[in-house]
């Protein structure tokens, strides 16, 4: 069997019925030569699936957390390029040709990797916000670099990257409970540029399911966590984005229902850069958001916050 030109890695634990709708849209891509890894991580009763020929299960066991699920799949892809699909998520068909055709065609300073858009979907299937990447050339700092306001840090899990560069930086780090996609692009642009598409490729699920950003207490341990490894990133980095970076956190903060830590983290953003937190808070977007801390929240509202996983 030929090698394929990309592996689609999809790490699940007890979310079958989710898997399995996630998988069917591995599947549809326009691209034939695929192969999709599904590591099961733990799951009870094991994960079970139609014989797709592109498919392979990887069981680990005991339960290893979701960025080890993803190193594992790494470790077992074949394909020279790796994205990873969330179980209870989903790819749009055009997502690996769109993304390697524009990887091929990529005149930034190698190795490079590929962000397409992404667009967040609520029960119902309506689109209730999209994310469109920036470009970022090699030697940058993804999350604390200036961009458009019509560009976001929030498609990273749309990213396409060769194999030997993820495996070459150490994967995923498996000591971080929340903000794994961050920690790993602060490692990952300093040695790989990252294109940007404007096209939407991957739909994340909104819901009101389990998932590691509803803990508060994992998210601003791993939080402080990412800001005590990366200390010499931030120190480097302009005031104005560190601020940004910690105005975002309380912001999702906000949004997941923890009042009180959001404007813990609002002050700690001010601290950084005050004039600058005043303006955000000035724009109309920010005066949304100040009406929202003090507004009555459904479940439904509580859970839309993006997932670090």
């Amino acid at each position: 069997m030929p090698t394929p030109q990309l592996s689609i890695i999809i790490p699940t634990h007890n979310r079958p019925q989710l898997l399995l709708r996630a998988v069917r849209s591995a599947i549809a891509q326009t691209l034939d030569d695929i192969e999709i890894i599904v590591v099961d991580d733990g799951s009870t009763p094991p994960v079970e699936l139609p014989d797709y020929p592109q498919v392979k299960i990887v069981r680990l066991a005991p339960n290893r957390g979701g960025s080890a699920a993803r190193n594992v799949g790494a470790r077992a892809a074949t394909a020279r390029w790796i994205t990873y699909l969330d179980d209870d998520d989903e790819l749009l068909p055009q997502m690996a040709a769109v993304s390697l055709a524009a990887l091929a065609s990529a005149d930034l300073p190698g190795p490079v990797g590929v962000l397409s858009g992404l667009a967040e979907v609520n029960p119902q299937g309506q689109i209730v916000k999209t994310h469109l990447p920036p470009t970022l050339a090699k030697g940058k700092h993804f999350c604390l670099e200036p961009i458009s306001p019509q560009q976001s840090f929030a498609s990273k899990q749309t990213l396409v990257v060769e194999r030997s560069v993820l495996l070459s930086i150490g994967g995923f780090d498996e000591s971080f409970a929340s903000r794994v996609h961050t920690e790993l692009f602060l490692r990952l642009n300093p040695v790989c540029s990252l294109l940007g598409l404007s096209t939407v490729t991957y739909r994340l699920s909104v819901h009101d399911g389990p998932r590691v950003s509803g803990s508060l207490a994992r998210r601003q341990q791993s939080f402080a966590q990412l800001q005590q490894k990366h200390r010499a990133v931030f120190a480097a980095a302009p005031p104005r984005s560190v601020s940004d970076f910690i105005f975002n956190h309380a912001y999702m903060l906000n949004r997941n229902g923890y009042r009180r830590a959001a404007v813990r983290a609002l002050a700690e953003a001010a601290q950084v850069a005050p004039i600058h937190v005043v303006a955000r808070l000035g724009s109309p977007l920010k005066a949304k958001w100040l009406r929202f801390v003090n507004a009555p929240r459904s479940a439904a509202q509580s859970a839309r916050v993006l997932k670090e996983r």
